[in-house]
């Protein structure tokens, strides 16, 4: 099946780019689609990884006797110091890069530039709903959305070899973790955790780890693109409010092979978490493939109200239900924001058939949902 990926370059035909994302996201052949005529150096061969380990310089040579005024460097995370030679070709012979990898921390770790503003960034997520033609939601929430898992018959194997080959391997020895067998532990622990407010010393107690390393391990799951932080909304707070940030993961499939989640089916517990989970995953794809870039937020009390998702500065609030019957009590969190704040939108996103108002609160199908935002509608 071949997806029409959202991630577009406008500005490539004039800057170099960084492209970062999770393994297996669709880089590659993204890249490869879009820019078929440009030269193209995979620093996964092992080949012409050695080659330019050894000899960085030598990218010149390889440059200066392509026409192309392109050039594709994937993987560019495994040698940081490519980056000088990049940053040189880019100032002196006028020549632009797409570079890809999987995160830019190795780079920022190793002091390396990050060509100083002189590419922009962007980044490719796993599917979105728009990108898939017959999009099937229930495959998608026991799946997950990386293109080869989602269709996969049977993705358990591949979301096994995953997890092993790359979250507890490649990024381990990336963030140079000596502990290996706590790190292993901590990413199924840290899965319970996944769409909640995080509690760094209950993880650390039940990982027989500190709760600093906790938090370090989380950042480097950020920093590798593994997952992401939401904050509480803190705007002119008039309600005592939750402090701890929610961590969602990059994708539902991931988190459901970490807590062992197999056959997730509407009406039970796990499906609600999943479904929160890859509308999350929707709006942040959105954000960022539309250039928007609006802040994802939530907001909960200390009393434990609270609402799933607050966009931009309090302009759309959303509530995710898994229900096929929204009820009054559903819309407890947004009545209460709305005392607070002054909205544009407030948003059920439900099983239900069909839209409905409900006072100034809409409550819409999650298909309906999903069409509004990528045609621009919701924010």
């Amino acid at each position: 099946m071949i997806y029409q990926r959202l991630q577009e370059f406008k500005k490539a035909n004039r800057h170099s780019v960084f492209l970062w994302g999770a393994r297996q996201t669709g880089k590659s052949t993204l890249i490869k689609s879009l820019f078929p005529e440009a030269l193209r150096l995979d620093l996964l061969e092992s080949d012409v990884y050695q080659e330019l380990l050894s000899k960085p310089q030598r990218i010149r040579e390889i440059v200066a006797a392509s026409s192309s005024e392109l050039i594709i460097i994937d993987e560019i995370q495994k040698i940081p110091i490519l980056l000088n030679e990049v940053h040189a070709l880019i100032e002196n012979k006028n020549k632009r890069f797409i570079l890809s990898g999987s995160s830019p921390r190795k780079i920022i770790r190793s002091q390396q530039n990050l060509l100083g503003g002189r590419a922009l960034r962007y980044e490719l997520y796993p599917l979105t709903s728009a990108e898939i033609p017959d999009f099937n939601l229930n495959k998608a929430l026991n799946a997950g959305l990386l293109p080869r898992h989602y269709l996969d018959e049977e993705p358990e194997l591949l979301l096994a070899n995953y997890i092993k080959s790359y979250l507890e391997d490649e990024i381990s020895a990336e963030a140079r973790i000596r502990n290996l067998a706590g790190f292993t532990n901590f990413l199924h622990k840290a899965a319970f955790s996944n769409g909640e407010s995080v509690n760094y010393s209950n993880i650390a107690s039940d990982c027989g780890i500190s709760s600093p390393t906790v938090r370090e391990y989380f950042q480097i799951l950020e920093d590798t693109m593994i997952g992401n932080f939401v904050q509480v909304f803190q705007k002119r707070p008039k309600r005592q409010l939750t402090s701890s940030p929610k961590f969602y993961f990059f994708d539902v499939g991931v988190v459901n092979y970490l807590l062992k989640r197999r056959d997730i089916v509407q009406g039970t517990e796990f499906y609600g978490y999943a479904f929160e989970h890859f509308i999350f995953m929707e709006l942040k794809a959105y954000a960022h493939y539309s250039m928007k870039n609006f802040d994802i937020t939530f907001w909960r009390t200390k009393a434990k109200v609270e609402v799933d998702f607050v966009l931009g500065e309090n302009e759309v609030v959303i509530e995710v239900k898994s229900t096929s019957n929204v009820q009054n009590n559903h819309l407890t969190g947004l009545k209460h924001f709305m005392e607070d704040y002054t909205v544009k939108q407030a948003i059920v996103i439900s099983h239900e058939r069909f839209p409905r108002l409900v006072g100034n609160i809409l409550i819409l199908p999650w298909q309906e949902f999903l069409k509004r935002l990528w045609a621009g509608e919701v924010m």
